[in-house]
Order: structure tokens, then sequence, then C-alpha cells
């Protein structure tokens, strides 16, 4: 005996029980329990024969020869039974009711008592019933007796399956003869199922027979089996189109990125290998403003395109693998390591462009300052030429004095003198013209004219001297007198002249340095130049005092002076306001000097200031490369952990973009002051700037192989613990800390967990995880084969199974079918796809789902 109460309510199981056994021991007793078992059987079995064209009316005469019982056997198992005796004899009768008993034996059918297996079929029948009704009111099945006599549940039954035949809301509890019909015409019309029962018995029994409900529910449930299968198989079927359809879109994202990425690469190579210099140094410097733009603005954007498309690519090729697809293999030339390829082809012409804009900045930088300087020497040459052509084209000594002969002898010889100083400055001139021609110079046309001017007059006054030369000293021997302290003069004068010219030269040269050292050497130049003034000094006042003697001695011998040296056009007076300009560009050279000094100071502290923050950036950014790899094969904590730990590596990196910046704004500045040195710093913007790319990429891959090894992990039902032990296994033979293995660690590995690997099978298993013959294994391809290894997934056999059990297992499936059995969406997904199915007796629109499954797992059309 057992009890159960609570708040004053007790159930008796023993007087439940009682009870039972007397309805029992009633029913037996009951002619109408009689009746109705026979109503029942006699229905049910009509409901077979009626399939072979027959029926019975009375079970004990129709089944009497044993014929209409053999018939009913050979419908029921679809087997052909022994041909039955045809004679009316009673001994031909008992032969085919022998012969039908023989079949029912020969199928292990026992014909006597309830065994276990008929207890077991009830109990799954009653499972089955309960959990159809659960969901309805008034319904509560816990048996096959007086839990059917509202008729609820047979209704519950119907509009679970079809809720087009039934209203269920519109049905009484207190109705049952009218709930009871409903259901047994709704069956009889729309299922196939024989009306075996009354309402009014069924109603009108205190417990009704047990065998004949269970026998008429039977009926429902054979109905609608092959609905739930159907409905097994559907959604089967739209799990696999799901991810199917989930994977098209990704193949379709990343095409469509990796088009535009590669078009926008091939659009900028052309304009980074333009070569074609501009021709000033302010056209220069925009094309140099334009390359700064093209890396702060319209780069970053395409680094980050390029690092998602990987991601993109790496997250689709594990959902493939995880649904059992096969590899996505993008359109050609649109592989990843095409992308990659492209990109080092973009960086290879990015760096060679950079470079030469610097170059040609410098070049148009010497090709000013050279222009300058060749312009500034040609004016001072062709202001001392000018006139010298008609001197020397002069024939004054036909009507000269023999003293007069003797001064211009004289005097012509210190023109030698100064036409041989000045030689120096027109191979100066001829020098620089040259290198402007080497360097290209846009008005290279005007400085050649200039130069070949300068050179051919400067051939024509040496022609010019020496026919004067030659006439001169052909009435030579007619003087003989000379004027010595003339001579003396015009003999000092000419030097310390010539002196003072190459001095006033030097201080107004221009310079161009780039460094302290530089500067420095031309201010000691400066300063022993300077030294040398007092010198120079005592020069100039011996050579006035020549001429103050030679007014000294006219003035004494009462000699009247014409006032002009005939050996020098050189006074007094040119010496003392040449030797003035000296002094005063004297002091200007210092200014430009100490100018220059302060340029290069500034400089050398941005020099200082750049290497500084490259000195901390560069170490900065190669630590967080070797954290991030570690936390990468770390095994302590969940891979939830190391995402957390991840993103915070990587905002932290984003907080750090302020210093990048910084330094690219200081970098700038370096080069607007033309500085292309630092010995301060091995570290470059260009090194600085390709560790930050290749940081952001590394934490933005890292984090996207975790993701994949969360997504592999609830997609395979693979546990952290199992991920753990994969883990440190890796961690094991990983034995130079770089997150790969060669093959001998990986099977020492793969031994260690338990693998017995013969050369074959290990052979077989590095196609796996290294189809590309790299030498090594990676821990996300060590992950994928476990992962493989411990996890099951669909299999087109499968798919193929499902769509057979939508199509009544036929080898084709009609559009009608898919659409009656799937959601629209993915209906008309496999319709768009399916191939039309080719074999005998197929209707029109039939379609092939067998090969469309093989599709679904075999080579993608993208």
């Amino acid at each position: 005996m057992g009890r159960w109460g609570g708040g004053g309510f007790v159930v008796d199981e023993y007087a439940y029980m009682t009870q039972e056994e007397d309805w029992d021991r009633d029913l037996l007793l009951d002619p109408a329990w009689e009746k109705q078992q026979r109503k029942t059987f006699t229905a049910w079995c009509n409901s077979h024969l009626r399939k072979a064209g027959t029926q019975i009316e009375n079970i004990e005469e129709d089944f009497r020869n044993g014929l209409k019982l053999m018939l009913l056997l050979e419908v029921i198992s679809g087997e052909r039974l022994p041909k039955p005796d045809k004679g009316k004899m009673r001994f031909h009768k008992i032969a085919n009711v022998n012969k039908a008993l023989d079949f029912i034996c020969s199928k292990g059918v026992k014909l006597v008592s309830i065994g276990a297996e008929e207890t077991s079929a009830k109990e799954g029948l009653l499972l089955w019933c309960q959990r159809k009704t659960a969901p309805y009111r008034n319904v509560n099945v816990q048996n096959f007796h007086i839990s059917w006599k509202d008729g609820l549940a047979l209704c519950a039954l119907i509009h679970r399956h079809r809720p087009d035949l039934i209203d269920y809301s519109k049905l009484r509890k207190d109705d049952p003869i009218g709930n009871l019909n409903t259901a047994f015409e709704v069956a009889e019309k729309f299922l196939d199922i024989p009306k075996m029962l009354d309402a009014e018995d069924i109603v009108n029994t205190p417990k009704p027979d047990e065998k004949a409900i269970m026998t008429y529910v039977s009926c429902f449930y054979h109905a609608f089996a092959g609905a739930e299968q159907a409905e097994t198989a559907a959604n089967r079927i739209c799990k696999v189109l799901a991810v199917n359809q989930e994977n098209e879109k990704l193949m379709e994202e990343y095409e469509k990125l990796a088009s535009e990425l590669l078009e926008w690469i091939r659009r900028t190579i052309p304009w980074l290998e333009n070569r074609v210099a501009e021709q000033t140094m302010r056209a220069m410097q925009q094309k140099l403003e334009d390359f700064r733009d093209y890396r702060r603005v319209h780069k970053p954007p395409r680094v980050q395109e390029k690092c998602q498309l990987e991601i993109n690519f790496n997250t689709l090729q594990t959902k493939l693998r995880l649904s059992n697809r096969p590899a996505f293999m993008p359109s050609e030339g649109k592989m990843v390591s095409d992308i990659a390829n492209a990109w080092k082809g973009l960086e290879q012409v990015e760096k060679g462009y950079e470079e030469w804009l610097l170059t040609e900045i410098r070049r148009l930088e010497r090709l000013d300052h050279l222009a300058e300087k060749f312009k500034q020497k040609c004016s001072m040459h062709e202001s001392w030429t000018a006139g010298k052509e008609d001197l020397l084209s002069q024939k004054d000594y036909e009507s000269a004095s023999l003293m007069e002969i003797r001064a211009l002898m004289r005097k012509h010889e210190a023109f030698e003198s100064d036409l041989a100083a000045h030689q120096d400055r027109v191979e100066q001139i001829a020098a620089i013209a040259q290198e402007l021609n080497e360097l290209d110079y846009h008005d290279a046309a005007t400085v050649n004219a200039r130069c070949q001017g300068i050179c051919d007059q400067w051939d024509n006054l040496g022609t010019l001297t020496q026919k004067r030369r030659d006439a001169l000293e052909r009435v030579e021997k007619l003087w003989e007198t000379i004027d010595q302290l003339y001579l003396e003069f015009a003999k000092r004068a000419a030097p310390f002249n010539n002196w003072m010219d190459g001095a006033m030269e030097d201080l107004q040269d221009m310079f161009i340095v780039h460094s302290i050292e530089e500067i420095q050497s031309l201010i000691t130049a400066h300063d022993q130049f300077k030294a040398t003034l007092p010198e120079a000094d005592k020069e100039r006042m011996a050579t006035i005092g020549i001429h103050n003697e030679i007014v000294k001695i006219a003035q004494t011998y009462g000699i009247k002076l014409s006032g002009i040296n005939p050996y020098t056009n050189l006074s007094t007076q040119d010496i003392s306001n040449k030797w003035d300009t000296v002094k005063h560009l004297v002091p200007l050279r210092d200014q430009m000097l100490q100018e220059e000094v302060a340029r290069q100071q500034a400089n050398e502290r941005l020099r200082r200031q750049f290497a500084a923050q490259a000195n901390i950036i560069g170490p900065w950014i190669q630590t967080k490369m070797e954290e991030i790899s570690h936390v990468s094969v770390d095994i302590a904590g969940s891979l939830e952990e190391q995402m957390n730990s991840l993103k915070q590596y990587e905002q932290n990196i984003i907080n750090y973009k302020s210093n990048i910046d910084k330094l690219e704004g200081d970098h700038q500045l370096s080069q607007e002051s033309l500085i292309f040195d630092n010995k301060h710093t091995n570290y470059t913007m260009e090194h600085i700037r390709v560790g930050w790319e290749q940081l952001l990429t590394t934490i933005a891959r890292t984090i996207n192989e975790v993701e994949n090894q969360i997504l592999t992990r609830d997609a395979k039902g693979i546990s952290q613990e199992q991920l753990n032990e994969f883990r440190a296994s890796f961690n094991h033979f990983d034995r130079k800390r770089n997150g790969m293995m060669d093959p001998d660690d990986f099977r020492a590995c793969l031994i260690s967990m338990g693998y017995d690997l013969g050369e074959v099978e290990f052979a077989r298993i590095m196609t796996l995880v290294d189809p590309n013959n790299t030498g090594v294994v990676t821990f996300q391809a060590f992950i994928d084969f476990m992962t493989r290894e411990t996890a099951e997934t669909d299999t087109a056999e499968q798919v193929m199974a499902s769509f057979k059990i939508l199509a009544s297992d036929k080898s084709y499936i009609t559009v009608e079918e898919l659409r009656r059995e799937l959601p629209p969406e993915q209906a008309e997904y496999c319709i768009s796809r399916m191939t039309k199915y080719v074999g005998p007796d197929s209707p029109a629109g039939a379609l092939d789902y067998i090969s469309f499954s093989s599709a679904l797992y075999g080579e993608s059309d993208l």
C-alpha cells in the first residue's frame, strides 16, 4: 500500500486498484463488452481488407474458412502466404486457418497471454498520447479507458497534428458524445481511419474497453508517425540550408570586400609609381604633402579593411569546417595570399615613392643653390670683363712716347696677371653649369647659353691679350725707362685687389649645411679668415705707402703727375673702398653663421625629441607583440578570460595611438626642416609605422583565433577542460615557444594523447593539419584536428535520408512537397538550386535532391 497526502487531500492507491479489478471482472461478464470488442475488431479488419477490395460482416462466419484471414495477413505484412485450399470441406477450412496461424507464429507473434512486449508497446503508446495532449486544457491521459470518455483527448490528438480539421477552442467538456462523434467523423473523412467505436457505448460504459480504445488510438499513432518523421526531416534540412545560406552570404561579403580592396590597390600603385619630377621646390613639397595625406587619411582605413578581410576569411573557414563543408576557395586572384602579395607590392612601391620624393627635394634644393651661385659668379665675372675687349683692341701704343709705351707694357703685364687670376673663376662657372646639367636643371638651356657666352668671351680675351702683347713687345726695345714705383704699386695692388675680390666673394658665398658639425666647420674657416685680416691690413698700408712715396717724389722734384698710374687702373681709393667693403661683410658673415648655428641647434633638438619618443615606442610595440603571443597559448583560465585579456590589450593599444600621432607630428616637423638623418635612434618613422600596423593586425588575428576556438568549442560540444588539455599538450611540445610544432614534436604530442600512429596514418594526419607543406603545425590547426576527432557533424547521407522522408521514399521530390514541408525561405532556396530529376516514370517538375545534398558538402560554386 502507498499513500501520498498534502493539504488534507489523500489518494488511496489500493482503493483505486480494487476498483480496477472490479471493472475488469464486470466487463468479462457483460454481453455489451463482448459486442463492443467484436465491433471494434471488425472495423479494424475492414480498414485493412478494403485495401484488397473486400470486407467482413461477421468475424466468426467470415474468417471460418481461413481465406479472408489469410488475405488480411497478406495486406498487413506485405508478403505472400502459401496458396490456400479452394475446397469447401471442413478439413480445407482447417488447413487454411492453420496456414494463417503458422504464418503468424513464423513472425514471432505469441497467440496466448500478455507478454512484456505487449506491455511495453502499451506504455509507449500511452506516453506518446500524454506528450501530444499535454498542452491542451481539460485533457489528462492516464490510461486507455476513462481518460477518453469525454472525447477531448481524441480531438486534441487530431488538432495537435492537423489544426485545420478541428477548432479545439469550441469544444465543451460537457458534450462528450458530440466530441467523440466529431473525432470519429474527422478521422474517417480526412485521416482514412475507420469508425471502430460508438460514442454512446463509450460514454454510457463505466469503464470503456481498454483494448478497443488502444486499437483505435494506435491508428492515430500510425497515421501521424509519418508526419512527425517528415517534420524531423524538414527541421534537419532547414538547419543545413540555414548554415549553407549563411556561408554563401559570408563568401559574397568576402568577394565584395576583396574586390574593393584590390581595386583600391590597383588604382593607388600607378600613382605611387609615377616618378615624373616637378620643376619647382614648391610643387615637389606639395607632392610630399599629398603623400602624407595618403599615409594619414587614405591608407589607415584600408589597413583595417585588409585585417577585417583576413578575419572574415578565417571565420568563414572555421564555420565551413565545423559544418563539415569544404574549404572556401575565393575567385582567382582574390585569395588571402593574393591580397597579401598585392599589399606587399603596394608597400614596396610606397617606400620607393617616399625615398624618391625626398631625393628629388634634395636635388631641387641643390639645384636652386647651384643656380643662384651660378648667377652670382656669372654677374661678378661679367662685371669684371665689361670693357676689357675694347681696351685690348686699342692701338694707343702707336702714338705713345717711350715712357708711355713702357707704361703700357707694364700695364699689360699686370692685366695678364689679373687675367690668369680670373681663370679659376671661369672654370668654377663651367663646373657649376655642368653639375646643373647633370642634375637635370629645368632651365639648363639658359645656363648653357650664358656659360657658353662667358667661355667664348674668355677665349676672345685670351686671343686679344696675346695680340696686344705681341704688339707691345715689337716696340719694347724703343723704350728703356720705366717708372719703378708705379710698377711696384701696380704689382702689389693687383694681387691685393684680387685677394679682396676673393674675400668679398667668399664672404658673400651661399652655403647649405645639415648638421652642427658642418656649420662649425664653416665658422672655423671664417675665424681663420678673420685671423688673416691684420696681415692684409699691413699689405694694404704698404701698397698705399708706395703711392704716397710717388707723390712725395713728384712734389720734391716738381714733377707734374697726370694722376693716373700707367701700369694699373687701381687707385688707392679703389683699395680703400674694397677694404671697407670687406670689413663691412665680415660681421654680416658672422651673423649669417650664427643664425645657421641656431637653426642647426633647433634641428638637433627635433632629432633628440623624435629619438626620445621613438626609443620608447619601438620597444613598447615589440613587448606588446611578445605579450600577445604568450596570451594566445596560455592555458590559465577559460577562452572567455583569454578573450577579455586580449580585448584589454586591444584597448590599451588603441589608447596608445596618441603617442604614434605625436611621433608622426615630430617626424613631419623634421621633414619640414629638411632633417633626413638621426644619430640618436635606430628607429625611423617607417619602422614605427610598420611595427604599429603589425601590432594592430596581430591583436586582431589573435582575437579572431580565440573567437574561432570558442566557436569550435560551442559548435562541437568540446568542454573547457578538453580545450585546456589540448592547449597544455600543445604548449609542452612547442619547444621553441613560437606557437608552432615541427612534425616530430607533433607526432610525440599525438602519441602522448593515446594515438597509435603508423607512417601512413601520420602522413594522412599531416595533410590535414599542414595542407600547404609548411613543415609546421599551428595551434589553430592542432585545435581543429582535435575537435574533428572528438565531435560529430552532419553528413550528406543524413541530409539525403531527410529529403527521402519528405519525398515519401521516392528518389525525387516535387515542388509541392518542398513548399508543404519546409518554411517558405528554405523551400524557395531548394527549388532555385535543385536540378531537374532524370529517371523513369518521373513526373514533370521532379527535382533531384540527391545531387543537391551532395553539392552541399562538395566543392563551393563561389
